[in-house]
């Protein structure tokens, strides 16, 4: 473990001779040259591939004034510059994370009952009764969540009533491992007007009871509605789980972030915070759009002026966000070429369903590339990945090249002849290998799609050797627990449930390389968030966000990488985590 480095700043500062000992100085460069912060005797890796690895580096007023050999750094240092002693440790540019819920999961953490993904009736019941008798005078207990294949594995005719046993008067909303799909009680369910006479809001299906007609507490696609429905948090509340969640993911060693989908409520909250000085990384925001069946194209003016209303130096809202389709779960909602496996031997074979046309989609797109947005697809099945394509070869064909990298999210299931038209048209698959093993949801995901197809999912190696750009999150906190990337970089070139759950590996032949995978979630997150120029890797003139590990990654079986811990983590220059 390294020691302290702030404690060895102070050392070399007053016994500077300990520090650089007979190292042969440079000829001092004028004061406003020298750096305000020298790390040395590192093993950094840069990111940058016309020099991956360096001992030390020099930091000014956040940026890095110089890269290179101890003695070569050393050149830089005056009178007041700190020097710190990384004895050894590897260093290497901070972590971005281009696909995460940021206030979702701050205010899980913080204000909601929390269960596992694999908690079956009676670790529910129990965490549930738990919250219940913390606070029986709540009016809303919200949570969760619980695994795709729970009502697989536990069947249950009426849902809201087995949670009616044990809450009381209390309203209970809980929310699916996929964030796509909520179960209510019977409470809830009455606070937001859902009976059996209410008809399915468009693109939301209300399950009801085959007999009764009764709604059974569990609604599908409830992503839009139930936001719209469910009471939100105070603007105090999302304040205090900004504070929160920066913390969280500078603990993780990220230094940026995309938040997927964001209301301007959430966005004001990181807004407030960076005007405090508290923001100690990058926040991008894909601005929320509405959420299920939509016919009527986007109104791009009215989003280019909440654009304009919000961003900072560290906030920027200049990218959308739109749901082509649910998820390929139990649910069965994304949008497939192919038919699903039958949820039941009486059931009907389905394709999921396109939230948005293709028309319109073409007509979202086009017009928000000529605004300057970024757009993120979501695009969970393999139809909504080629009707997202479409748009954006659309797009280009009426803007031009405009520059702007378009993403499709959870675009895991690809059909082959799509894959090249990623490098062609620079749309950029977004993953999320958090999720690339065997656990819950993706045997939810493999069973309802069925076999070969399903274990085909996420073409990392085939996307990268036909040029496609790629990006990664941790879609935090959508059946992820923390927003650890090193979860996700391991299991990117192993394939395999970096937690030890199982050894099953999922399309082991689309692995990749631990460089690879360092390079995506550093230079092709920077690019995610417009930011290559600034950040991504290690290189004079860029900021200095940068990480310092507890081992060397590139040192150690990969099948350590998934216990990476930071040591410390700077934004622009400062230390902003320690261990």
């Amino acid at each position: 473990m390294i020691n302290n480095l702030l404690a060895r700043i102070v050392v070399a500062i007053l016994v500077p001779v300990a520090v650089w000992g007979c190292q042969k100085k440079q000829a001092p460069l004028p004061v406003g040259e020298m750096a305000d912060m020298i790390l040395t005797n590192g093993k950094i890796y840069t990111g940058n591939s016309d020099q991956p690895w360096a001992e030390a580096l020099a930091i000014k007023d956040g940026l890095l004034l110089s890269v290179g050999s101890s003695e070569e750094v050393a050149g830089f240092e005056g009178d007041s510059t700190q020097v710190g002693d990384l004895l050894g440790q590897m260093a290497m540019p901070g972590i971005i994370d281009a696909h995460v819920h940021t206030l979702e999961g701050a205010t899980k953490e913080l204000y909601e009952c929390k269960f596992a993904f694999s908690s079956g009736p009676a670790e529910i019941r129990s965490a549930i009764e738990a919250c219940v008798a913390a606070d029986p005078e709540a009016v809303w207990i919200k949570g969760g969540q619980w695994g795709s294949d729970f009502f697989v594995q536990n069947p249950m005719e009426n849902p809201k009533a087995w949670l009616d046993e044990f809450t009381g008067d209390i309203a209970v909303f809980l929310r699916d491992d996929a964030y796509h799909n909520a179960w209510f009680n019977s409470k809830a369910l009455e606070l937001i007007g859902v009976d059996r006479n209410t008809p399915n809001p468009p693109g939301v299906k209300i399950l009801k009871h085959p007999e009764s007609g009764e709604p059974t507490g569990v609604i599908l696609e409830t992503f839009g509605f139930s936001s719209e429905t469910v009471p939100d948090w105070t603007a105090e509340q999302y304040l205090e789980a900004s504070v929160h969640v920066t913390r969280v993911a500078n603990s993780f060693g990220l230094t940026g972030v995309k938040s997927a989908s964001a209301t301007d409520k959430k966005i004001q909250a990181f807004l407030s915070l960076d005007a405090q000085g508290g923001l100690t990384m990058n926040y991008a925001a894909a601005l929320e759009t509405p959420y299920g069946h939509r016919e009527e194209p986007l109104n791009v003016e009215e989003l280019i002026g909440r654009r304009d209303a919000m961003g900072s130096e560290h906030v920027d809202t200049r990218y959308v966000k739109i749901f082509t389709d649910g998820v390929p779960t139990a649910a069965r909602t994304a949008a497939m070429l192919a038919p699903y496996t039958k949820a039941s031997p009486d059931a009907e074979l389905t394709l999921g369903e396109l939230h948005v046309s293709e028309d319109v989609l073409i007509s979202d797109v086009v017009a928000l590339d000529r605004a300057g947005f970024t757009v993120k697809i979501h695009t969970a099945g393999d139809r909504s990945v080629r009707v997202a394509l479409n748009a954006i070869e659309a797009a280009r064909s009426a803007n031009g090249l405009s520059g702007l990298r378009h993403e499709l999210a959870h675009a895991g299931y690809i059909s082959r002849e799509d894959i090249p038209r990623f490098g062609q048209l620079s749309a950029v698959a977004d993953f999320s290998p958090y999720l690339w093993y065997m656990s819950p949801i993706i045997k939810s995901v493999v069973d309802a799609v069925g076999l070969p197809r399903g274990g085909e999912y996420w073409p990392t190696r085939t996307l990268i050797e036909s040029g496609a750009p790629i990006l990664v999150g941790s879609d935090w906190p959508a059946a992820a627990f923390n927003m650890s990337p090193w979860i996700g970089i391991e299991a990117m070139v192993t394939r395999k449930d970096p937690l030890g759950g199982s050894d099953d590996q999922l399309w082991a032949e689309e692995a990749v390389t631990l460089e690879q995978a360092i390079n995506i979630y550093t230079r092709g997150g920077a690019a995610a968030i417009r930011r290559e120029h600034s950040a991504g890797s290690l290189e004079v003139g860029k900021s200095a966000d940068l990480i310092v590990l507890n081992h060397n990654i590139f040192e150690i079986p990969i099948e350590m990488v998934s216990e990476t811990e930071v040591e410390m983590t700077f934004f622009e220059g400062k230390l902003v985590f320690e261990r």
